[in-house]
């Protein structure tokens, strides 16, 4: 079997060839869309994956072709996109802790678990409100996008330490705006092959 043509040749083979995107929007199509939808349920998810692969090839000349994986790209993207949601997603939150009635049907759907927090839906969900947007982001494309440190700095902008500070005040106000709660640890787990 051939081995795949890694994203940045794929997109530099794009600017010729339009259709060459297609491996690039084949390979990251399911992450991207998976990651929005928890985010911001089904209906605008679909809505922001497809602009999230537009505003990706409309932009590809821009494309550092030093990375050959496009992911971190993407998922920098799709969460600018995000960002205009940030107020929606809070009164959602808000209303959620207010009511304990869901408003986004399955959002926190395993949240609970990988924070050990089983039963803290409305309070997990008014801690994540009370957090500040950055925080959020960086908390959440570890948790429900699987990114590395690495990743998540390229997607945001910003250096790998920046990540890290932020993934530990965020998991440190959680823990704060738990009260008698502890979250399953001090620090996110390590993933294989990821330092510290």
């Amino acid at each position: 079997m051939e081995d795949p043509i890694p994203d940045s040749a794929a997109l530099a083979a794009s600017l010729t060839s339009p259709a060459e995107f297609a491996p690039v929007f084949d390979r990251h199509y399911d992450a991207v869309h998976t990651y929005l939808q928890r985010r911001v349920g089904p209906d605008a998810a679909d809505e922001l994956a497809a602009q999230t692969f537009l505003v990706a090839f409309e932009g590809r000349a821009r494309y550092d072709r030093s990375r050959p994986d496009a992911r971190p790209w993407l998922f920098g993207i799709a969460t600018n996109l995000l960002l205009h949601h940030r107020r929606q997603v809070v009164r959602q939150l808000r209303a959620y802790a207010r009511t304990g009635v869901d408003p986004v049907l399955d959002a926190f759907e395993g949240v609970e678990d990988r924070l050990d927090a089983a039963g803290l839906g409305r309070d997990l969900a008014a801690a994540l409100a009370g957090l500040p947007a950055a925080e959020v982001e960086v908390l959440l494309l570890y948790a429900w996008a699987d990114l590395s440190y690495p990743e998540i700095a390229t997607a945001l902008g910003v250096p790998v330490g920046t990540v890290r500070s932020r993934l530990w005040r965020a998991r440190g106000r959680i823990r704060e705006l738990l009260p008698g709660r502890r979250a399953s640890a001090d620090a996110p787990p390590i993933r294989e092959g990821e330092d510290r």
